[in-house]
């Protein structure tokens, strides 16, 4: 009885004898709660909420250019500056302008010791802007949360930045930095075409290639103990200066190397630890049918529309902002729904030292009713302007 109530007393669920502690976290990532996979932070902390917490490891970012590249470009930078600040490999790829002159506009980092200091202004100013709003609205629009309120250092994920201030070089060259300028690409060997696509895509694949086997990013070198994320930035892919013509005409002459690239690009990026972001000037594609498979062919698809030089930039309704979010796509990572937000009717606002996206929200004063019945009381009006002297009592208009 005592050998069988010993027997009873042990457990069958015994510690394997080869395992060890669990494997160091890669720096400046973090589980999904959603989903399991790693996350990575798009440097803009609004942008992550956007996409359900950040850039998975693994995927691919598409960014819809504005018009005239202003906003876009800074989504960039963001993404590569957090990259610097995080201690990851940076692949930067253009076309338009050298790597080199991209890594040094990239906007110096808050860190918690200068936080305070850097961004008290637009703090004071979000808080006095909140205030007068409260003061406005009614009280059943004061609860209702917001996408992006003013930033705090109480942020375990992501960091901000000051755009009206550079990254140091000595932050800037303390991680490894591969660049791919296709001027000088084009200018070492002969023009060349694999993959069935045009040479300056082929090029960009052999490269990006290259350094995730040498870097180690695939899994193939076991002995490299220390892991590392690797961030691919390629920039305005599809313009003119790739050598394509989708922008130019339509239908193109090679209609099928931008998405070819993508759908390799993706294949690499899946079986290894790296994220990528790109810049697409969707608004010169004149071929619908083309943007629709790079929409495809891309995890997540956000497009910026800037109002500069619309007839939204002088209405009262969007004063407060510079441009729209519109998210078209959001990846579905081990699971059948993606982690949509909560709201679509997004916009931007670029202030001093910040870049922020918010809510679209209709100013009070310009709410339906009020307008409406501003309509009927100025239809009044020209009615009895346009009948004469005779008008009836209670109009101003009497003589």
């Amino acid at each position: 009885m005592a050998a069988a109530g010993g027997a009873r007393g042990r457990t069958s669920f015994q510690r394997r004898p080869g395992a060890g502690p669990r494997p160091p976290a890669l720096p400046g990532t973090r589980p999904s709660v959603r989903h399991g996979q790693l996350l990575l932070s798009s440097g803009l902390p609004s942008l992550d909420c956007v996409l359900g917490g950040g850039v998975a490891v693994g995927t691919l970012l598409l960014i819809e250019e504005d018009k005239f590249g202003l906003y876009s470009n800074l989504l960039f930078k963001y993404f590569l500056a957090e990259g610097i600040v995080c201690g990851h490999d940076l692949f930067v790829a253009s076309a338009k302008e050298h790597p080199d002159n991209i890594l040094k506009e990239l906007p110096a980092p808050l860190l918690d010791d200068t936080y305070g200091k850097e961004l008290g202004d637009e703090a004071a100013a979000v808080k006095s802007e909140d205030f007068q709003d409260s003061m406005k609205i009614a009280w059943r629009y004061q609860n209702l949360p917001k996408m992006e309120a003013s930033p705090t250092t109480s942020t375990k994920f992501g960091h901000y930045y000051d755009i009206s201030k550079k990254m140091s070089p000595e932050l800037c060259q303390s991680v490894k930095r591969h660049s791919f300028y296709l001027h000088e690409e084009l200018s070492l060997e002969p023009k060349m075409k694999a993959w069935n696509m045009n040479s300056g895509y082929s090029r960009l694949l052999q490269s990006i290639q290259r350094i995730i086997s040498q870097g180690g990013f695939d899994g193939s070198d076991p002995q490299k103990k220390q892991r590392n994320v690797l961030r691919i930035g390629i920039q305005s892919l599809g313009s003119v200066l790739w050598g394509d013509d989708v922008c130019c005409s339509d239908p193109p002459a090679d209609p099928h190397s931008l998405t070819k690239f993508l759908y390799v690009l993706r294949g690499l990026l899946r079986k290894s630890l790296s994220a990528c972001i790109i810049t697409v000037p969707a608004h010169l594609i004149q071929n619908k049918a083309i943007m629709e498979r790079v929409t495809n062919l891309s995890d997540m698809v956000v497009g910026l529309e800037s109002f500069i030089g619309s007839e939204r930039e002088t209405n009262p309704l969007y004063k407060d902002y510079h441009g729209l979010v519109h998210v078209h796509q959001i990846p579905r990572l081990n699971s059948l729904i993606c982690d949509v937000s909560d709201t679509k009717d997004l916009a931007f606002k670029l202030k001093r030292k910040l870049f922020t996206i918010e809510r679209l929200h209709l100013p009070p004063a310009l709410s339906d009713t009020e307008s409406s019945a501003s309509k009927q009381e100025l239809a009044g009006r020209a009615r009895a302007r346009s009948s004469g002297c005779a008008v009836g009592r209670g109009h101003l208009l009497d003589f």
